[in-house]
């Protein structure tokens, strides 16, 4: 079998950054789909499930309510690996267009108080594994980067 996409980029190269990680035809559509790596690659620990969960819900609750990008939001998910997430809009997009965007989400997630959205049993499958604290945390770390981001942190690294 081939190596899919998002294992042949070198992860021991990787800095936290705003990626462009695909660009898939659908018909005469483009989805462009973001990495959003919010640790280093098996230089920094990884994030824990449960603050994980709750930047999903968060993020996708945030996403799916702006008012310019609400249709264009396809999916916000974390990766496996627990170093990130992938945003996937519609659109043949890039790392800069996307950017005000993400930085004002990373920014609700990390001023968020309250209730996390959808963290009752009747709305998700493991509604316990929630830590706001966390996110709020991993909210503030990755707005600050995104703040004084470069293009070193935009594009994938050769």
């Amino acid at each position: 079998m081939e190596k899919i996409t998002s294992f042949t980029i070198d992860h021991m190269r990787l800095l936290p950054g705003l990626y462009v990680s695909r660009k898939d035809k659908v018909g005469d559509a483009t989805v462009t789909t973001f990495d959003l790596r919010l640790t280093r690659p098996n230089f920094e620990p990884v994030m824990n499930t449960a603050e994980v969960h709750t930047i999903e819900h968060l993020a996708a609750t945030f996403l799916r309510n702006d008012p310019q990008w609400r249709d264009r939001v396809l999916y916000f998910g974390p990766m496996g690996c627990r170093t990130g997430f992938y945003l996937l809009l519609a659109g043949d997009l890039n790392s800069r267009d996307v950017l005000p965007l993400v930085r004002r989400c990373f920014q609700f997630i990390r001023d968020y108080r309250g209730e996390v959205p959808g963290a009752a049993a009747k709305d998700c499958g493991n509604y316990l594994d929630m830590n706001l604290s966390m996110a709020n945390y991993w909210g503030e770390k990755y707005a600050a980067l995104l703040e004084n981001i470069d293009d070193t942190r935009l594009q994938y690294p050769e």
